[in-house]
């Protein structure tokens, strides 16, 4: 993919990184030359200096071919701009926005713009290792579902996973057994002792499952 990247703070630097290990082309766009030493004497990628919004500094970042534009500059409005201008004008497929106030980063998203929030994954993140260190909601976007971590009771051992599934509750996705590692369950792979299984769950229903299977 072709991706540019509007911002070369620490998360718009390590993306940088992340992506260009992955074989794509990536573009950093910064108003702050400095800005990118961040990225380290291996990045082999193209760096522009300007303002992610400015129609000019977008062409010539290559916006017309791009497959996709991630704003993460420090600023909400220079990353709802540039991701506004992006998505409007250029066309770009793919389009987001990192914004730190939750409040807005809801607005923005209903006007269909995708929009990220570090403030509520980290809080929330937070909140898991504190309240339900097995939980953690913040891995998927949605108030209404998470993801469940635990060791199988004994309970359920010698149990298929289709046994274990809830319809509508809970649906286990990964098994990480110890003589043969991570796998992706299907009905009938057997629940063994010493098993821990990552299932995602519906919210509402969490403390169900945790009282069902003994979790915590």
């Amino acid at each position: 993919m072709y991706i540019i990247i509007v911002g070369c703070g620490r998360v718009g630097a390590e993306l940088a990184r992340i992506l260009q290990d992955g074989g794509h082309n990536v573009v950093v766009v910064d108003k702050n030359p400095d800005a990118f030493k961040r990225l380290g004497n291996t990045f082999n990628g193209v760096t522009l200096v300007g303002n992610g919004f400015d129609l000019d500094t977008l062409k010539e970042a290559g916006i017309e071919k791009a497959d996709a534009l991630c704003a993460v500059t420090n600023g909400d409005n220079t990353n709802i701009m540039s991701a506004q201008v992006a998505r409007k004008i250029f066309n770009v497929p793919k389009v987001i926005a990192r914004i730190y106030d939750p409040q807005r980063a809801e607005i923005y998203r209903s006007l269909g713009i995708n929009t990220l929030s570090g403030t509520v994954l980290f809080a929330s993140l937070i909140r898991d290792k504190l309240i339900e260190s097995q939980f953690s909601s913040y891995l998927i976007e949605t108030k209404e579902l998470g993801v469940l971590e635990f060791r199988a009771p004994e309970e359920i051992v010698g149990k298929l996973i289709k046994e274990v599934n809830l319809p509508g509750e809970l649906l286990v996705v990964t098994v990480v057994k110890k003589k043969t590692g991570t796998v992706i369950p299907t009905e009938q792979t057997m629940v063994e002792k010493g098993d821990i299984l990552i299932a995602v769950v519906k919210i509402s229903a969490l403390k169900k499952v945790k009282t069902l299977y003994k979790i915590g």
